[in-house]
């Protein structure tokens, strides 16, 4: 006869263990499941913003998250009602505040609940939990570096824009840009910032020089040590 399973340390490294024993055998097995990292719920409204509309993104068509219980588009209007009423606190006052805070306080709710439905529904798999726009939760309390990003295209953009995509990186809360004029002999010019974005698939350096070629890098931002190391360069020249 199999015992049931018995459940215990849900919070210890961000994710939820089981144990089984089975009586013939006197075997115990332990799993760690994958947990979705929240410290969305810390962010400043433009980075919850900027994260909520790589959620609905990622979310939408995503074949692995098929039925999720709050549906992008109530999401999108969630996301919409939270700007709107960011744009009313330019006028100032308590009445606008509380409502804006209600607004991020309906949209936090509506993310938690997603961030559980993929915990349940990813079938412990990291590239799926990810694909869903989240973030995972470390599994271990021992420090490590961010993984260093690997830029996989740039493009052009708007006049003076370069679009850059890498990779999602586990743990990374966003994305730091930085570029340089390059001449023809390679030499690099002073390293500007070209700020910082959570969607590593939709990363934009403005106000570029046209004609001019440019050295791009891109760094993580987040886990438990700041940030990763910069990527290799790769050169691009700005339309």
């Amino acid at each position: 006869m199999t015992l049931p399973l018995a459940r215990y340390g849900s919070a210890r490294y961000g994710v939820a263990v089981y144990a089984s024993a089975n009586q013939h055998g006197g075997t115990v097995r332990m799993a760690k499941l994958l947990k979705v990292l929240r410290d969305f719920i810390n962010y400043a409204d433009d980075l919850l913003v900027d994260f909520t509309g790589k959620i609905i993104t990622d979310m939408t068509g995503n074949t692995a998250l098929t039925t999720p219980p709050i549906t992008m588009a109530a999401l999108q209007a969630l996301l919409t009602a939270l700007t709107t009423t960011m744009a009313a606190m330019d006028q100032g006052g308590t009445a606008a505040t509380a409502t804006k805070n209600a607004a991020r306080d309906a949209l936090l709710a509506a993310l938690r609940t997603l961030a559980k439905y993929v915990e349940d529904n990813c079938n412990n798999d990291l590239p799926t939990l990810l694909s869903s726009g989240f973030k995972a939760a470390a599994t271990t309390h021992t420090k490590s570096a961010l993984a260093k990003p690997v830029i996989s295209s740039i493009k052009n953009g708007n006049t003076g824009e370069l679009l850059i995509k890498v990779a999602p990186i586990l743990n990374a809360a966003s994305y730091e840009t930085r570029s340089a004029v390059t001449d023809a002999t390679g030499t690099l010019g002073p390293w500007q910032s070209g700020g910082v974005g959570t969607n590593s698939r939709a990363l934009c350096i403005a106000g570029l020089t046209p004609a001019t070629r440019y050295t791009v890098q891109v760094r993580a931002i987040g886990g438990t040590t700041g940030h990763s190391d910069w990527s290799d360069v790769v050169v691009h020249i700005c339309m």
